[in-house]
């Protein structure tokens, strides 16, 4: 066909035009209505191009693609508002040269660019492959009109084939015009072959998710329907449905349960719901878990087993070395609970005997309401915390309490929770709710009074999900967890018959609200004589066990225990000792393994041999080896400690005070206050009168990666500058705590038992303690350890320094002078002749 060399141009949005196709178009540009109106007039001949965006209005030469398809208008139809309706016809692609104007509307020099078509056998296969892909895709959708697929199997041309299926299928605007674009009919074949088959794996893939889907339902729905026709074919027969069954198990444990008034409501108000919800409604599970949970909970069931006071002494004493405080403590309690159970039994007698005569008066009467009232409040239990460095047998303890009273143990480990839903549970509304750990310990151990061990309370942590601490409040107030609700239960569950056992290393990171409704005992460490008693009584014969050794194919004396006491350990506890006495029985177990004879027999001299080189040292009688230096003792969680504090001073022109150790705020005001008191009080303490004029005063305390922080360091610090001001040193086996005032008065601290224990295990006999600690000393300390050492109590910071100091000073290079080494030297041979006399 030939065609004219200039033709008008009509761009179009998102529409290719392809030979052999009949297509309606819209017509509304200004520019657009006058080129067709032109055209119509004539041959009725325009190239169709599509524009390469669909946002640009005014499309110009730049805008559009360079191959389009010479159309034939057909028919045209006016609008109402102005605007055209076109159908034309594509005759033959070509391709656009030059645009020989832009206004009115584009015109164009064109070139025909016939398809160039290949007639093999390949191609052949290629187009009737297309021609039963585009059926198979007319079956799946709906948008194509009928026929369409008939149609295409009476075409012979391949060229045909590619332009009519392309027509009718959805394809994006880049893949249409690469259809027009390519000019062999092979690749447009093989081009659209690819295309129709990955949209035939999409579509069905969809129906047969469409199928599944409708299958599913149809499923449920036959299910359905078959249900109740089994529940109507049941009720003929007189038996019960699963479902039914299921509601009558639960209600009549609902009966067993003995609730209360406001549980057992909520329970048959749920159990009424239940029975009315079908078993595939979401709702159906949670009802049903939820009265589970109602139905296991232990409302009204206890232990009810009888206090006897002597078997829980036995059990105390038989489980714990020593603790008598602790023990006493239990035992008060233990004897009080067992007083007022007897009386309230016999209270109770008579009460019934009154009734059985007296009913009809009774039922007027609000007696009843407040003797039960009077009854919640003498029947809570105290909250006990123990409070000490690990290893000194605070969970142990809880076990024992719990044996002794014949009642079950649970522990909950507080350690690191920072969500209030730990303790309360979480709302029935959020999916994968669950009550609280206090409510799921109660339904573990099926009893409403055991004992419960809380570890770990001091290390409760906080974030945007809640404070668990808080929520502990109300588990811990005895006058208010009678009534503790916990949100999933939503109920209120009496804890008052639960024994509460708390467990921290310290008291400080405890919450003040929280701290105030605990009875706090403290557990200190165990000095050596205890430690080796434990060791031999309970460690000893657990470690026997656990590393598979009989009684008798291991024996090991005192001294051997001691040792390691002295040599491998160095702790309040006495946990670390439990592991190197199964260090010593691992290795035994290995020689016995190996043939060795049994019994082995281990003694002192053999413990390096087992346990390696000795880890411990006392060393500070070794550190004092000149003036300014001191040995103080302070508190940790994990038991006291002593520290070495150290000064020197230095020329400076402005008098400065230099702290250095990682020293927390209350040690530096200690620091500060004792350096003013030694420079106040220079004369008093036999100190030049301007002391420490010009010099900086430099005081540090080693293992400076260790923070350190407390107030019992005054008195150190000011033994410390005096020594280093005198030239006189500290006595080596001399340690000493206590703060004190600009005065100079000792003031009382903490942790006595702690500190001492401290000192003793450096090898340290003599402690100098604030005259006020007298009393906790002879309370805390066991005798055998006061008559190993000796202790200096001081009112005044002079006691301190006449105690800690030698005599005589040294010389500036740190050592004595000759008269006073020969006078030490006499002092001895007079102390050694005295002992042998």
């Amino acid at each position: 066909m030939v065609f004219p060399e200039v033709l008008p141009v009509l761009p179009l949005k998102d529409v290719v035009v392809y030979p052999f196709s009949v297509q309606p178009l819209g017509v509304g540009q200004e520019r657009s209505i006058r080129l067709i109106d032109d055209v119509m007039r004539s041959d009725r001949l325009v190239v169709l191009v599509a524009q390469k965006s669909a946002d640009i209005e005014q499309a110009g030469p730049d805008d559009i693609f360079r191959i389009g398809t010479v159309s034939r208008v057909g028919r045209m139809f006016r609008m109402p508002d102005g605007t055209l309706q076109i159908a034309v016809q594509g005759l033959e692609r070509v391709e656009i040269n030059e645009f020989t104007q832009e206004k009115p509307y584009l015109m164009a020099r064109i070139t025909p660019r016939p398809d160039v078509q290949e007639e093999d056998t390949e191609t052949e296969a290629l187009k009737r492959n297309v021609i039963s892909y585009f059926q198979r895709l007319v079956a799946l959708v709906q948008n194509v009109p009928e026929g369409v697929a008939a149609a295409t199997l009476n075409l012979e041309e391949p060229r045909q084939v590619v332009y009519v299926i392309a027509t009718f299928v959805q394809m994006d605007l880049e893949l249409r015009q690469k259809l027009l674009e390519i000019d062999s009919v092979h690749e447009k074949l093989a081009q659209l072959s690819s295309f129709l088959t990955h949209e035939l794996e999409i579509l069905e893939l969809g129906k047969k998710i469409q199928t599944s889907a409708q299958e599913e339902m149809g499923k449920m729905q036959r299910e359905y329907l078959l249900r109740e026709q089994l529940k109507a074919i049941q009720r003929e027969l007189g038996e019960e449905s699963e479902e039914q069954a299921t509601v009558n198990e639960l209600r009549h444990k609902i009966d067993e349960a003995h609730m209360p008034e406001e549980a057992l409501k909520e329970a048959n108000r749920e159990l009424s719901r239940l029975e009315k919800l079908p078993t595939a409604s979401p709702e159906y599970s949670i009802i049903r878990t939820y009265l589970e949970l109602l139905v296991s909970l232990p409302w009204s069931k206890g232990s009810g087993e009888r206090i006897d006071v002597a078997h829980a002494r036995q059990v105390l004493d038989e489980d714990h070395y020593d603790l008598e405080k602790i023990k006493e403590r239990i035992l008060e309690y233990l004897a009080v609970r067992h007083l007022k159970e007897e009386r309230q039994r016999a209270e109770a007698a008579r009460e019934r005997e009154l009734q059985e005569g007296e009913e009809e008066e009774q039922k007027g009467t609000t007696q009843p309401l407040q003797s039960q009232e009077e009854k919640r409040v003498i029947n809570r239990e105290p909250i006990l915390c123990f409070v000490g460095p690990p290893g000194v047998g605070k969970t142990s303890l809880g076990q024992s309490i719990a044996r002794a009273l014949g009642r079950k143990f649970a522990r909950i480990s507080l350690g690191g929770i920072r969500d209030e839903a730990e303790i309360r549970g979480h709302r029935r509304t959020y999916i994968g709710a669950m009550p609280g750990r206090i409510i799921q310990t109660l339904r573990r151990v099926e009893t409403n009074d055991p004992v419960i061990m809380l570890d770990e309370v001091d290390k409760v942590g906080a974030d945007w999900r809640g404070d668990p601490s808080s929520a502990l409040l109300e588990v811990l107030d005895p006058e208010q967890n009678y009534s503790f609700r916990d949100n999933y239960l939503d109920l209120p569950f009496d804890l008052s018959k639960v024994m509460f056992i708390a467990t921290a290393n310290a008291l400080e990171p405890i919450p003040a609200p929280l701290r105030d409704r605990m009875e706090i005992l403290e557990l200190s460490g165990y000095t050596e004589e205890q430690k080796v008693h434990i060791a031999r009584s309970y460690l000893l014969p657990k470690q026997l066990e656990a590393n598979g050794l009989k009684q008798g194919e291991m024996t090991v004396d005192d001294d051997v225990i001691r040792r390691v006491v002295r040599e491998y350990t160095r702790e309040a506890g006495v946990r670390n000792l439990e592991r190197e006495i199964g260090t010593l029985c691992r290795k035994v177990a290995k020689q016995i393994s190996e043939g060795q004879p049994s019994p082995i027999h281990v003694t002192a001299d053999d413990v390096p041999e087992y346990l390696g080189r000795r880890r411990f040292f006392e060393e500070a009688a070794e550190r004092l080896d000149r003036p300014g230096i001191a040995t103080g003792l302070v508190w940790t969680p994990v038991g006291g400690e002593i520290i070495f504090v150290e000064a020197a001073t230095m020329p400076g022109r402005e008098e400065r005070l230099i702290l250095t150790g990682q020293l927390g705020d209350v040690m530096k005001e200690s620091a500060a206050a004792a350096l003013s008191y030694v420079r106040s009080n220079a004369v008093e303490l036999g100190l030049p009168r301007h002391v420490f004029e010009n010099q900086n005063i430099h005081i540090h305390v080693p293992a400076g990666a260790i923070p350190k922080d407390g107030p019992s360091a005054g008195v150190t610090m000011v033994t410390v500058l005096v020594s280093l001001a005198s030239g006189r040193r500290v006595r080596s086996d001399v340690a000493m705590t206590g703060e004190m005032t600009l005065r100079g008065r000792v003031m009382p601290i903490g942790g006595v038992k702690e500190k001492v224990l401290a000192a003793f295990r450096s090898g340290i006999r003599t402690v100098i303690l604030p005259q006020k600690n007298e009393a906790d000393l002879m309370e805390d300390l066991p005798k055998e350890l006061r008559d190993q050492m000796h202790f200096v109590f001081a009112t005044d910071i002079r006691d301190v320094l006449e105690a800690a100091l030698e005599d005589e000073p040294v010389s500036k290079n740190g050592k004595e002078d000759s008269n006073v080494r020969r006078k030490r030297k006499k002092d001895k041979e007079k102390e050694k002749a005295g002992a042998h006399a």
